[in-house]
C-alpha cells in the first residue's frame, strides 16, 4: 500500500530535493549563516497521531511525496524470512544489510539498482558466505591509492554463533555493483574468543590513502583486553589491511576500569562501548559514538597518530548511549543520537532515546544548544526497542532519523537551536532500522518488511490516490 507523508512545513524539504546530493553522516557544507544559541534550551517536538497517513500539507514541489515502492527482502535459502538492518546509497544503488536470524543463516548484503526509485530490482547478494555472522552496516566510497581505482565497499562482520570462523570487516570491490568482488578481510582477534566482530564502521580517505575506521563495540570486554573498541585501519591496499591506531579511553579519562566503566562527574556510573564512528569529508576528524563517554571527537590527520580534541558529556540525569552521530552546518553542528531502551531507568530521566544537538565551532569544547525529541519518544512506555531514535543523516538544513516503532522523522535544522519537525513517515509496524536520502528519494530500511522508497511522484495519485494495495 502506498503511503502519504505527513508534513508540517516544507521548506526545507526545497533545497533537500534539488541539492547536490551528500553522502551519509558527511559533513553537509551547507547553511553558512550564523544561527541563534540558547544554551538552556530543550526545543521537543512531535506528533501524537503518527499513524495517521493524510494528504501532505505544503508547497505544490512536495505536496506529492509518497512511499513509492515498498519491496521486501527474499527469503533466506531455508526458506526463512531476511530481518533488514542498514541502507546506504552510492551513484544510484541502495546497499542494504541484514540482520542475524535464529537458524544460523547468512544473508548479507542486498544490492538494489534504484533507476527506477518506484521499482527497484535486486541486482546482486554479497557477503553471504560467512556462517554465523550478520552483515549490519555498509559504507562505500570511491577511492584512488595505488592499489587501488574505483567503488570500495566496507562491510561489518559479527559474531552470533559459533559456526563463525572470522568476525571483523570485510572488503568489496563494487565498482561494478552487479559484480561485488571480495578483496580484504581485516580480522578482530577477539573472534578466537566468541568476540563480537565489528558492529559499525567508516570509510574515509586522505589524499591516496583509505582508512577505515572500525567501531568493535564491546571488543575490549571480549578479547580480555587485546583491542581497544576503536581501530584505525589502512585499507589503501584493500588485500592487505594494516592496522594503525586504537582508541584507549583510559588516556582521557584516568579512572576507567577493566571492564570499561568510569565514575562521573557526577558520581554516576557509566559504560564506555565505541558503538559507530564517523569522519568529517577531510578525513581529518572522527567522531566516536562513545556511548556513556559521549560522542568523542579525534584528530586523525595523522592516523597513526590521532590526537584527542573533546567529548560531548551529560547531565546527572541523562542517560548516556551515545548511538550514531551526523554533521551539519559545515561540520560546525553535531547531531547525537542516543539509544536508550530502558524508558524507566532508576535515577534516570523517563523516556526513550531522543537527539541532542551540540555547538562544535569550538571542537574542544562541545555546547548543548537544543534537543529533539518525539512525543512518543517521551511518553510511550512499551518495551524494546520501542521508541527510541536510532541513526540521523543530514542533507542541507534536513535532519533524516531512523525511529523503530516511530518510522522516519524528518527535522529542519536551519537553526539548530530551534529544531522543528517538518514531516514523519510511519509504515504499518514499522521497525525502521536506517534511513538514507540519496539524489530524489529517500531509503528505509524496515527491520520487518524491507526496503521503503520515499519519493516525489507528478501527482501524489499515481492511479490510485497512493491508497492501492500491492
Amino acid at each position: 500500500m502506498k503511503k502519504k507523508l505527513k508534513v508540517y512545513s516544507m521548506a526545507a524539504l526545497a533545497s533537500l530535493m534539488f541539492a547536490t546530493p551528500a553522502l551519509a553522516c558527511d559533513i553537509d557544507g551547507l547553511g553558512k549563516s550564523d544561527y541563534e544559541y540558547d544554551a538552556n534550551a530543550s526545543y521537543r517536538y512531535g506528533d501524537e497521531g503518527m499513524n495517521e497517513i493524510p494528504v501532505m500539507e505544503g508547497s505544490k514541489n512536495f505536496k506529492f511525496l509518497n512511499e513509492s515502492a515498498a519491496v521486501p527482502l527474499q527469503t533466506s535459502d531455508a526458506g526463512l524470512p531476511v530481518t533488514g538492518a542498514d541502507v546506504y546509497a552510492h551513484k544510484g544503488y541502495a546497499y542494504m544489510g541484514t540482520h542475524r536470524l535464529g537458524s544460523g543463516s547468512n544473508e548479507g548484503v542486498r544490492v538494489f539498482d534504484m533507476k527506477d526509485p518506484s521499482n527497484p530490482v535486486e541486482v546482486a547478494k554479497f557477503g553471504d558466505d560467512m556462517p554465523g555472522t550478520w552483515q549490519e552496516k555498509i559504507i562505500v566510497k570511491s577511492v584512488n591509492t595505488p592499489h587501488f581505482k574505483g567503488d570500495l565497499a566496507v562491510v561489518s562482520v559479527q559474531r552470533f554463533s559459533g559456526a563463525a570462523e572470522k568476525v571483523g570487516t570485510a572488503i568489496y570491490d563494487v565498482t561494478d555493483p552487479t559484480n561485488p568482488v571480495e578483496l580484504g578481510f581485516w580480522e578482530t582477534p577477539e573472534a578466537h574468543l566468541n568476540g563480537g566482530g565489528t558492529h559499525e564502521l567508516y570509510l574515509t580517505t586522505q589524499g591516496n590513502r583509505a582508512l577505515l575506521l572500525a567501531a568493535n563495540s564491546g571488543s575490549y570486554r571480549r578479547s580480555g583486553g587485546a583491542i581497544h573498541d576503536f581501530v584505525i585501519v589502512d585499507v589503501s591496499n584493500p588485500s592487505e589491511p594494516e592496522e594503525l591506531y586504537q582508541f584507549d579511553p583510559k588516556s582521557v579519562l584516568p579512572n576507567v576500569d577493566n571492564n570499561y566503566r568510569f565514575v562521573d562527574e557526577h558520581g554516576q556510573t557509566r559504560s564506555i562501548s565505541v558503538h559507530s564512528v564517523i569522519a568529517d569529508t577531510t578525513g581529518k576528524y572522527a567522531y566516536l559514538s562513545a556511548w556513556d563517554m559521549g560522542t568523542v571527537i579525534l584528530d586523525i590527520s595523522d592516523p597513526e597518530k590521532p590526537e584527542y580534541v573533546g567529548r560531548t558529556s551529560y547531565e546527572k540525569e541523562v542517560q548516556g548511549a551515545a548511538h550514531s552521530a551526523a554533521l551539519a552546518k559545515g561540520g560546525n553542528v553535531l547531531i547525537e543520537t542516543r539509544e536508550v531502551f530502558n524508558p524507566e531507568r532508576h535515577g534516570y530521566e523517563e523516556g526513550f532515546g531522543y537527539v541532542r544537538i551540540y555547538d562544535i565551532k569550538d571542537k574542544s569544547n562541545p555546547k548543548l544548544i537544543s534537543t529533539f525529541q518525539t512525543d512518543n519518544s517521551a511518553n510511550m512506555r512499551q518495551a524494546y526497542p520501542g521508541f527510541t531514535v536510532h541513526d540521523p543523516k543530514v542533507q542541507g538544513n534536513t535532519l533524516f532519523l531512523s525511529h523503530y516503532f516511530d518510522g522516519v522523522r524528518i527535522v529542519d535544522i536551519t537553526n539548530p537551536a530551534k529544531p522543528e519537525e517538518i514531516g514523519a513517515y510511519v509504515p504499518e509496524k514499522s521497525n525502521i532500522w536506517g534511513v538514507f536520502a540519496h539524489r530524489n528519494y529517500i531509503l528505509a530500511s524496515d527491520m520487518e518488511s524491507g526496503l521503503k522508497v520515499l519519493q516525489r511522484t507528478g501527482n501524489g495519485n499515481n492511479g490510485n490516490n497512493g491508497n492501492s494495495k500491492k
